[in-house]
């Protein structure tokens, strides 16, 4: 079963998808929500991958409550789910942003390219998480 996880941000929207298998995670794309309509694009990539289910960053602050980044997540996870007709779950996403920027990092990648990149390895993050968590 294939899944997309996605990193929803204010400007941009980091995409990745499984294997087939719903084993690992592979970063896709970075959408800018300034340059096209996400939820076209989503579309677009769900008609590629197929995927069966959605799973969306849902941050939390760090005592675990919700505040009003999760509202805004969550009411964008829910416009994806009526526009891709598959389930979307939350998943918590705290700290993925901190870690990608760690690994990015540690790999040397110049701040520059680190902004291209951190909105899809952080939906990598969460994607990889939840496969972990269902095996």
């Amino acid at each position: 079963m294939r899944v997309m996880g996605i990193d929803i941000g204010e400007r941009r929207i980091g995409v990745a998808v499984s294997d087939p298998l719903g084993i690992t995670a592979q970063g896709v794309e970075v959408i800018d929500r300034s340059a096209v309509d996400p939820l076209d694009r989503l579309k677009e990539l769900a008609g590629r991958y197929r995927p069966e289910k959605v799973v969306f960053g849902l941050p939390r602050r760090t005592d675990g409550s919700l505040g009003g980044e999760a509202e805004k997540a969550t009411a964008f996870a829910g416009e994806v789910a009526g526009a891709l007709s598959v389930p979307v779950v939350p998943w918590d996403e705290r700290l993925t942003t901190r870690e990608a920027e760690r690994v990015l990092i540690g790999a040397d990648v110049r701040r520059a390219k680190r902004r291209l990149v951190i909105d899809k390895l952080a939906a990598v993050l969460i994607l990889q998480g939840y496969l972990d968590r269902g095996r």
